[in-house]
């Protein structure tokens, strides 16, 4: 197989490969290794080098022997990791997350690690440590984060699927600037790490991005469940996700949103990739009007405040960490120190609105079946829009930076409903735009039916970006 033959196929059609003996799984690491490295020089998407053989995993998985990359958060036992970080380069992981077990049981072959921003608390994938992650659609572009490097690899086709985790928008708002399909599942629906009931206070939710719709289905079906110590255990999907692409959502309400509640602009082209999505829905026959969630922007920003600085403060202090210059990034030695200095009172407060945010948007879904936004403000912005290492942050003030950009994510990570964005649109220049679409709490089945009818009318499988494994490797 020619790496250009490769990287036309997505993570279903060359598992089918693999079963029926057309490819071995060492064939495609090898072509995979050869695919990583045409692009790599110019993304800079990897956090370390490839690794000298794919990690164990599971011979006869729906996925067996498919090529997968994770992201540089410590997933794997027995991995390096760096989390972006100076401080903390070079630990290794003691144990598999839950979710790193499940992507080895459905027999994805891990062939390295993607980077991330520094401790993966930004929408754009820069770090002191580990320099910029470039968009293979536009180099001067970034590719979102946190899961950054997962998404300019799999959007430079160099892998079908990898690892990502979503806490703000860090699976939905790389799959935008990258133009891919990244699901934020309902909270409990894939599991956390070992020491953890769940991620950053249940606003962190672990999956993958893809390029193809078919494989974030199949994918949910294999990972799906809860982890041991799980707070929360939902129903489970009626009949695999992937049997509900193609299927009749019946006719569903849909609410359009195009405003960020925080007021921030947003470009006219992700709105109007957004009223297009809604208008398609329009004509299969869905009821479709404006209607927005009372969500209060103040109170989302508390939230994320509150919870993001004890959390990330917790983790550093525990690792012995000090506030310096030399090992960690400006925001990320404001976080530390704001954390030591907060009360218990104060942590409470951000807690407390968490339950405000959860609530408005639980609210909204008593009328509506789904609501359609844009998934960025605005289209990949170029490097250096966000400022990470500018020690004028304090934690509010940086969190409301990233939020200008992606205004419309972080509120289903509070509320934990589940919430997927789609590669609907371009710009003039070929920019991807994505387009967001949230369901009722617990209903994928919703979201991967109405997403087929989209795909129906939207294909995006046609596009290549200028950074493409398969033309590059074969030109070399």
């Amino acid at each position: 197989m020619k790496v250009s033959e490769y990287a036309d196929l997505d993570a279903t059609a060359l598992a089918g490969l693999v079963r029926r003996g057309e490819v071995t799984p060492a064939e495609l690491a090898a072509i995979a290794r050869e695919a990583v490295t045409a692009v790599n020089g110019q993304l800079n998407a990897l956090a370390f080098p490839l690794y000298d053989e794919p990690l164990a995993r599971a011979p006869d998985g729906p996925f067996a022997g498919v090529p997968f990359l994770i992201k540089d958060t410590g997933v794997a036992a027995g991995v390096a990791v760096s989390v972006g970080s100076r401080f903390l380069d070079g630990q290794v992981v003691p144990g598999d997350a839950d979710i790193m077990a499940r992507f080895r049981a459905a027999g994805l072959a891990a062939i390295g690690c993607t980077s991330v921003p520094e401790l993966a608390i930004s929408f754009a994938t820069e770090s002191v440590r580990g320099g910029i992650t470039r968009n293979p659609w536009d180099l001067a572009r970034g590719t979102g984060g946190s899961s950054g490097g997962a998404a300019a690899l799999v959007a430079a086709r160099a892998v079908p699927v990898a690892h990502g985790n979503d806490g703000a928008g860090s699976i939905r708002v790389p799959a935008a600037a990258c133009g891919l399909v990244g699901l934020k599942p309902t909270r409990g629906r894939t599991p956390a790490t070992p020491a953890e009931s769940e991620g950053l206070y249940g606003l962190t939710y672990e999956f993958a991005l893809t390029r193809s719709l078919r494989d974030c289905a199949a994918l949910l079906d294999a990972t799906a469940g809860p982890g041991l110590g799980a707070k929360y255990e939902i129903a489970g999907p009626a009949r695999p996700y992937a049997r509900e692409l193609g299927e009749d959502p019946g006719r569903l309400r849909v609410g359009v949103m195009t405003a960020a509640w925080s007021g921030v602009p947003v470009d006219p082209a992700c709105a109007q990739a957004a009223r297009d999505a809604a208008s398609v829905l329009r004509k299969f026959g869905h009821s479709v009007a404006e209607a927005v969630p009372g969500v209060d922007a103040g109170a989302l920003l508390r939230c994320y405040t509150a919870l993001t600085t004890i959390a990330v403060g917790f983790e550093l202090d525990r690792a012995g960490a000090e506030p310096s210059e030399e090992r960690l990034e400006a925001v990320s030695r404001t976080a530390l120190r704001e954390a030591r200095a907060m009360t218990g009172v104060q942590a409470a407060a951000g807690f407390a609105e968490f339950d405000v945010v959860l609530r408005a948007v639980c609210e909204y879904f008593r009328d509506y079946d789904l609501l359609v936004t844009p998934t960025l403000g605005r289209p990949a912005p170029p490097h250096g829009t966000l400022a990470y290492n500018d020690g004028r942050h304090t934690m509010e003030s940086w969190l409301a930076s990233i939020f200008e950009i992606g205004p419309f994510t972080a509120a289903f990570n509070v509320s934990g409903h589940p919430a997927i964005s789609l590669p609907l649109a371009e710009t003039a220049d070929h920019v991807p735009l994505g387009v967001q679409v949230v369901a009722r709490y617990g209903r994928e089945d919703l979201l991967f039916r109405v997403a087929a009818q989209l795909e129906q009318a939207m294909p995006w499988a046609g596009r290549r970006p200028p950074v493409d494994a398969g033309a590059l490797a074969e030109g070399s």
